[in-house]
Parts: structure tokens; C-alpha cells; sequence
């Protein structure tokens, strides 16, 4: 991926641009900023407590003085993204050993001041200098005085320091004073992107989205749905409750989620919940719970929508599949009490041959567990 950046930088070069703005920036993230990657907040250009980005839209937070190029979930971060330089310099400082954890009451006394974590410091020269923050626990693979190229790995992406998600944060300086790389002038115009950007190429700008979409046979916790584990493709008919739950970055107040659940026999169950403050990241689900009968069985699509003054700004969708044949191991091992209702529904969705099965299950039950 880095190629091309690379080979955008020398056409940039040899038409004569560098001078004009003295540096040159890739993506910090070795990896596609449209899909598995993203940018969540932008630096803030708001002087009082409020905050704004460079689009005077709220993708930041008050005295952010970074981009925070993220990650979708923590499972992400366990495999592995690369951390790289942005252009070539001299690693002039680098700190490696902090834990990756979400910061908390809990642990604040011990990160307090070391809010940056684990990370790497390089000088470009002419007063230039990028900071990359919240690298993961024994990743740093610089030192000081390493001169580095463009697109040299410096790490990984991490959870350690003041953060609550993984991501990298960066810091771009002049002679000391934080830049925003997507508008280095500070004139804030509102009305689109900067063309005079510290940029190799254009970067893409999600005002929002979703990160991920996943079924669950219960209301998922929170910290589940951040790691990537709480999303099931499939299901036993059996299970006490079906759920679809949407995880998204970059709400607004008012902004809309719209959950969807298509079933065999149609529309499952359909709910909107409205926000009422601006979220850096939030979930929301809604679902069902089984009454004595089982689920049909079939392909159920969850469908979320993250809208936006009435617009959809962001859409996902899964698939989830609930299947007969844990119902029928489980009557065979007896792990549950029947019921009618139950048998009745089920003989109608299922083979001759599953009807045999299901029947010598049944003649094997003792007489207490039928309803």
C-alpha cells in the first residue's frame, strides 16, 4: 500500500511543492483508512470548551491537539497493525513497557502524565517533528538516534496511556507548536477540505459510521462488542433470545440508529434510537426473547443504519443462521424439558429423516417431561 503513497510523494517532489509547505505526510497506519482503519478524531480548532474539527464538525474533543488514526475493534489490535513513519527523519525519543488497558478511575493514578504511553518521537528537521501515541506493550521496534525513511516501522498499534480504544494519536509540530495536518494555516473555513494540507495524497473523512454489526443470543456487554467477541453466525433454534447490535464512532445529538432484523417469514423486529449527546463510540441493540417455541430456522439479516438529519450516513449488515441441529442433539442427551408447542413447530421444518431422529429422542424421554 505504502508503494503508491511513495510513488505520489515523488510526483509531489518533482513538481516543486515541498518548499511551500516543508513537509510531507503518508499515513501513520499500514493499512486501508476506508476499511479496516479509519480516522475518529481530528485536531481542534475550537478555543473555548467545545470542539471542532478542521470541518467545524465535531469529530474531536476539547484540546485535542492530534489525529487519532483508529482501530474497529480490540481483536484488531491483537493480530497486529503496523505503526509507521509519516515521512523520514532521526527517532529522537521512544518509550516502550506500558501495559495496553483502557484508561479508567482505576488505573489514572499510574498513567497520569505519561498520557502519550508508549511511543515514538522523530525529527524531520526544520523544526518539524511527528509524535505517534499509545503504540502496544514491547512493539517499539526503534531507538533513539535510528534514522528512519519514509513508511519504516516503528511499532504497533496499541492500547497503553490515556486512551479508551486503539488507535494511534498524532502529533504534528513546528518549532514546538502543534499542526493540524489538514489545515496547517488554522484559516477554518467550513465549507469543505483544505486543498493546503501537510498530506502526500487525499484522506479519507468519515463524519461517522458504524464499525461492526453482529448477532447474539443475549444483550451483549459492552466490552465484548469493543473486542470483536461478542457477534455469532450461528445460532441453535433454541436460543433464549436473538439480537442484533450495532457498534459506531462519531454520533451526534439527535442522530439516529436504526436496527433491523429480517427474518425467514419477513420483518423479525425494527427499532430507532435517538441519541442525546455527541459519542466518540457507542452501541446500541434491540432483540426478542424465545417464548416455548423455538426460532424458525433459516437465514436471518441484521440490517443498522447510523442517520443523520434524516440521511443514512453510514450502513452494515450480517447474516446469522439458526440452525435445528443443536435442538435435536440436545432432545437426544435430554437437556431440556419438551414441550408441545416445540415438537409441534419443529416436525413441520424438518426432514423425514429428522423426523425419525426426533421421534426415537422422543419415545426415549421418561413420561415427567412432557407438557
Amino acid at each position: 500500500m505504502h508503494a503508491a503513497v511513495y510513488a505520489a510523494l515523488l510526483t509531489t517532489l518533482a513538481a516543486g511543492t515541498l518548499a511551500a509547505r516543508d513537509i510531507l505526510l503518508g499515513s501513520p497506519l499500514d493499512c486501508d483508512l476506508r476499511g479496516v482503519c479509519f480516522i475518529q478524531q481530528y485536531y481542534d480548532h475550537d478555543p473555548t470548551h467545545a470542539a471542532s474539527d478542521y470541518r467545524c464538525a465535531t469529530l474531536s474533543y476539547d484540546t485535542h491537539k492530534g489525529t487519532d488514526f483508529a482501530l474497529r475493534t480490540l481483536t484488531q489490535m491483537h493480530l497486529g497493525v503496523d505503526v509507521v513513519a509519516a515521512a523520514k527523519g532521526i527517532v529522537r525519543a521512544t518509550c516502550d513497557g506500558m501495559p495496553d488497558q483502557i484508561y479508567n478511575t482505576q488505573n489514572s493514578a499510574e498513567i497520569d502524565g505519561r498520557d502519550c504511553g508508549n511511543g515514538v518521537v522523530i525529527d524531520h528537521s526544520d523544526g518539524w517533528t511527528t509524535q505517534y501515541c499509545h503504540l502496544k506493550q514491547g512493539s517499539v521496534a526503534v531507538s533513539r538516534g535510528d534514522y528512519v525513511s519514509f513508511a519504516t516501522r516503528l511499532g504497533q498499534v496499541g492500547l497503553s496511556g490515556r486512551t479508551q480504544f486503539p488507535h494511534v494519536h498524532l502529533t504534528v509540530r513546528k518549532d514546538g507548536n502543534p499542526i493540524d495536518p489538514f489545515d496547517p494555516d488554522g484559516k477554518i473555513t467550513c465549507d469543505g477540505a483544505d486543498t493546503n494540507t501537510l498530506w502526500i495524497g487525499p484522506m479519507p473523512y468519515q463524519p461517522g459510521g458504524m464499525l461492526t454489526v453482529g448477532f447474539s443470543d443475549k444483550v451483549p456487554d459492552y466490552d465484548a462488542v469493543k473486542d470483536g467477541s461478542a457477534a455469532r453466525r450461528h445460532l441453535p433454534s433454541t436460543a433464549l433470545a436473538l439480537v442484533v447490535f450495532g457498534y459506531a464512532f462519531g454520533g451526534r445529538t439527535d442522530d439516529e440508529m436504526l436496527l433491523i432484523i429480517d427474518g425467514p417469514n419477513g420483518l423479525f423486529i425494527q427499532e430507532t434510537v435517538k441519541l442525546n449527546r455527541n459519542r466518540a463510540r457507542f452501541f446500541h441493540a434491540i432483540g426478542k426473547k424465545r417464548s416455548s417455541a423455538p426460532w424458525p430456522v433459516g437465514t436471518y439479516r441484521g440490517i443498522v443504519s447510523l442517520i443523520r438529519d434524516e440521511q443514512t450516513i453510514s450502513k452494515q449488515s450480517v447474516e446469522l443462521t439458526i440452525e435445528l441441529q443443536t435442538f435435536i442433539i440436545q432432545l437426544f442427551l435430554g437437556e431440556f424439558q419438551l414441550d408441545s408447542a416445540i415438537l409441534r413447530t419443529s416436525l413441520g421444518r424438518i426432514s423425514r429423516i429428522q423426523r425419525l431422529m426426533l421421534a426415537k429422542a422422543v419415545c426415549r424421554q421418561p413420561a415427567r417431561r412432557y407438557t
